[in-house]
Parts: C-alpha cells; sequence; structure tokens
C-alpha cells in the first residue's frame, strides 16, 4: 500500500478547498445570469477555466454538502466586485473550519499520523454544521 503525502490544513485548503469553492462560486455566478467573460475577471481567472469547471475537468475532487452548497449560493449572490469575492471565498473557509469539515476533506487527501486528534492540531469544533 502507497503511503499518502502528509499535508498541512493550509496545503489541503490551498490545493483542494479553494479550487472547489471557486469552481462553485463560478457555477451559481453563471447560473445566476453573469456572463462567462464578466466571471472570469470577477474571480481573476481565465474564461476557459470557466469551461473546465462546467465540464467537470477542474475543481472536482470535493463534493460539498448540501447545506455547504446553499451557504455558496447566498455567498455568490454579495460578490459584486474582487474585494467581495475575497471576502465571501474567506467567510466560506471559515464555515467549513469552524464546523469540522476541513478535518474530514483532510483525511481524505493526505497521510494522517495515527496518533493525530483533530482537537490537538487545531482543526476540530465540537459543534456539527450538517449531516447530508
Amino acid at each position: 500500500m502507497t503511503k499518502k503525502t502528509i499535508l498541512h490544513p493550509q496545503e489541503i485548503e490551498t490545493f483542494y478547498v479553494i479550487p472547489a469553492l471557486r469552481k462553485q462560486l463560478a457555477l451559481q455566478l453563471k447560473a445566476d445570469g453573469l456572463k462567462q467573460k464578466d466571471i472570469a475577471e470577477l474571480l481573476g481567472i481565465n474564461s476557459a477555466t470557466i469551461s473546465q469547471y462546467r465540464s467537470q475537468k477542474r475543481g472536482s475532487q470535493i463534493k460539498f454538502p448540501l447545506c455547504m452548497i446553499k451557504e455558496i449560493k447566498i455567498s455568490a449572490k454579495k460578490i459584486k466586485d474582487r474585494f467581495t469575492y475575497l471576502q465571501q471565498t474567506q467567510h466560506l473557509l471559515n464555515i467549513i473550519r469552524e464546523k469540522n469539515m476541513l478535518c474530514l476533506i483532510h483525511q481524505q487527501f493526505s497521510d494522517i499520523p495515527q496518533n493525530c486528534n483533530p482537537k490537538d492540531i487545531g482543526c476540530y469544533k465540537s459543534y456539527p454544521f450538517c449531516t447530508t
């Protein structure tokens, strides 16, 4: 059995969570009627990236639970410029951290030491966010 690399929670956010959030935000902005080129400008990405999001070629490694998709939709409606985009991305990252979702995602992509305790590492919050 091949061992996975040990990644820090911040690396999980950078490599997996942020791209998945960006994808979901872009798709929601498109569903809300924005043009692809306007979404690309707003998010600071290439227009081709949005096409890759739509065809599942990019940003598809994480499947967010329905409750998180609802939060993403709310955040997408608040995005009016690059400042609000960054603000809403941070808001969503905070939800993921606070609701113990980061720890669950971390376990999918990284080799976690056997004695890893989310409380000791700092990935744990004591209240659940959602189950679906």
